[in-house]
């Protein structure tokens, strides 16, 4: 089972890089300079080149309220199975101490023994089938959770770009990125979270 914080890694920053912000390099046209820039304003783009916008996905994870309340959810989830897992293995861990005192005691037939290593051994094999499922139950949760996520991303950068004033638009984080350099005054990360938040807050009136 993953932790919180292979989650955190695994969860948006997968989303972002693999599917909505689109890592690139900046190419320059035949016979022009270099691309012109584009205003933290929302200036457009000159013909003679493209424009490159970066998102800061840290600060995305640390402010998008429909993340931050799914993640949580998913937290206590894993922590409720986590819990329930481990009561159910201390009680059978319990059970079998309790067994192997009675045989050291002298106090159990070779039948009793056997019948209730058996008994035992299949309430092992219950545990472990029980905590597959329960795992494999939040793991589809996850993923449903990624995918509304991406389709969250998708639908509002459509819309957000529907003027198409940047030609691609990086993801970028603090110590796992391919960004070398990046200029914030192309940090359009605040529109982005507030665009996402006023979403979120339309979709939540409208039920």
């Amino acid at each position: 089972m993953r932790t919180t914080k292979q989650f955190v890694k695994s969860g948006l920053l997968a989303v972002l890089t693999a599917g909505t912000f689109i890592a690139c390099q900046q190419t320059k046209n035949e016979g022009t300079g270099s691309p012109a820039a584009a205003a933290k304003d929302g200036g457009a783009a000159s013909n003679s080149g493209f424009i490159i916008a970066y998102v800061d996905i840290d600060t995305v994870e640390a402010h998008y309220d429909y993340f931050k309340v799914k993640k949580a959810e998913l937290e206590k989830k894993q922590q409720a199975i986590d819990n329930e897992l481990n009561a159910n293995a201390r009680a059978l861990q319990n059970e079998a101490a309790d067994f192997q005192r009675r045989v050291n005691a002298n106090s159990v037939t070779q039948a009793e023994g056997e019948a209730t290593q058996r008994a035992l051994y299949g309430k092992q094999q219950q545990l472990e089938g029980k905590a597959q499922n329960m795992r494999s139950e939040y793991a589809e949760q996850e993923n449903k959770f990624n995918e509304e996520l991406q389709k969250r991303l998708n639908d509002f950068l459509a819309k957000y770009n529907a003027d198409k004033r940047y030609a691609y638009i990086l993801s970028y984080r603090t110590g796992a990125s391919n960004v070398l350099y990046k200029d914030d005054k192309y940090d359009i990360t605040t529109e982005v979270i507030k665009g996402l938040n006023d979403a979120s807050k339309e979709a939540s009136e409208k039920k």
